[in-house]
């Protein structure tokens, strides 16, 4: 059995293709939909209770806290399956998902299997954005928002494919975490000597925000809740993390000088180089899509906006946290361990009969 775990809130606009998307699987398997809904007020709870009605799999728990964290928890206590794969309300996953991500788990030795996921973005300013998260200038190359040649292991991806033994053995989302409950989830799994594999054959779509300010507010969290994932895991995933905070740091720095002093030198050796390599980004990025000639003209706008947003977080975050390099406790309250065990052994006792 599979079980499949949505937190969400407000998702109105595509909530039903997304639950679409999970029953319209090519492979016939035996699953649960479990939706943790974070009390919406846009007609979202409505849609799913007529989708109740013809599909006795789709189940739908309340959220109160109205955080990912803690619907994803909730979620999992009611979870019974022996491949437990976490979906967001504004995703589709492929066809094929659930079939390939079996065919990999078999294969590879892996606690977690997913694959690349592809951005949908409407609007100039959504492209712009989606060429932005998908640029190594953009994010420092993140492996699932690029094109996938070949398999690989790596630190992070979205939307994978668990083995619920992954649960049992290091428990479930940080509750504390706003933001980057799955990067934190899936860094404290490696440093248990879990593996997490990418693989080409697994895909889904992912409808991102369309506007500068939603992508500002969305950096700005990941930015200041990575200081807590650092100080919890005691350690940094990638260094791409740290970059944008050292690049808002210098800029501040820079500005400082040129204001008190007169002296635009500091400044000036930061913001050429900045500037050169975000032309250079811009310029590739034509060269790929030069139908896009608008949004790409925007990239330069789009990538100070990405990088400045996730910088000023990450210093926020420094602040805000620094009086936590000491805590690094795992707050998962709402995770009842006992009855995910207790699920587990119900699960396979069934099997065996």
């Amino acid at each position: 059995m599979i079980s499949f775990i949505l937190p969400i809130r407000n998702e109105v606009q595509s909530i039903e293709k997304t639950i679409q998307s999970i029953i319209s699987q090519t492979i016939e398997k035996d699953y649960k939909i479990i939706v943790a809904d974070g009390m919406s007020t846009d007609g979202t709870r409505e849609i799913l209770k007529n989708l109740q009605i013809n599909n006795p799999n789709i189940i739908l728990i309340d959220n109160p806290e109205k955080i990912v964290s803690t619907g994803f928890n909730r979620a999992l206590n009611e979870s019974k399956g022996d491949i437990i794969i976490r979906v967001d309300g504004h995703c589709e996953i492929a066809p094929d998902y659930i079939q390939n991500c079996l065919e990999c788990l078999e294969k590879i030795n892996a606690d977690c299997v997913g694959g690349a996921t592809e951005h949908v973005a409407s609007g100039l300013v959504g492209k712009s954005i989606k060429m932005a998260q998908s640029s190594l200038f953009g994010v420092g190359g993140v492996s699932f928002r690029k094109k996938v040649e070949k398999g690989e292991y790596v630190n992070t991806l979205a939307f994978g494919a668990y083995k619920r033994e992954v649960f049992e053995r290091i428990g479930g989302y940080d509750e504390e975490l706003i933001r980057n409950q799955d990067d934190e989830f899936n860094f404290r799994l490696i440093q248990n000597e879990g593996e997490i594999w990418l693989d080409p054959s697994i895909k889904s779509t992912y409808t991102q925000r369309n506007s500068f300010t939603g992508l500002f507010k969305q950096y700005f969290q990941y930015g200041f809740y990575k200081i807590r994932v650092m100080q919890k895991r005691r350690g940094i995933a990638s260094w791409r993390h740290v970059v944008p905070g050292l690049f808002v740091l210098t800029l501040l720095f820079g500005l400082s000088i040129f204001l008190f002093t007169g002296n635009i030198i500091p400044i000036l050796s930061l913001c050429i180089p900045y500037l050169s390599f975000s032309l250079f980004a811009t310029i590739f990025e034509l060269i790929k899509a030069p139908s896009n000639l608008i949004s790409v003209m925007m990239l330069p706008v789009t990538f100070f906006i990405l990088h400045v947003s996730y910088g000023l977080g990450f210093l926020m975050g420094f602040i805000y946290f620094l009086h936590k390099w000491g805590d690094i406790k795992i707050k998962y309250d709402h995770f009842d361990r006992e009855q995910f065990t207790k699920n587990s052994n119900i699960f396979i006792k069934n099997n065996q009969q």
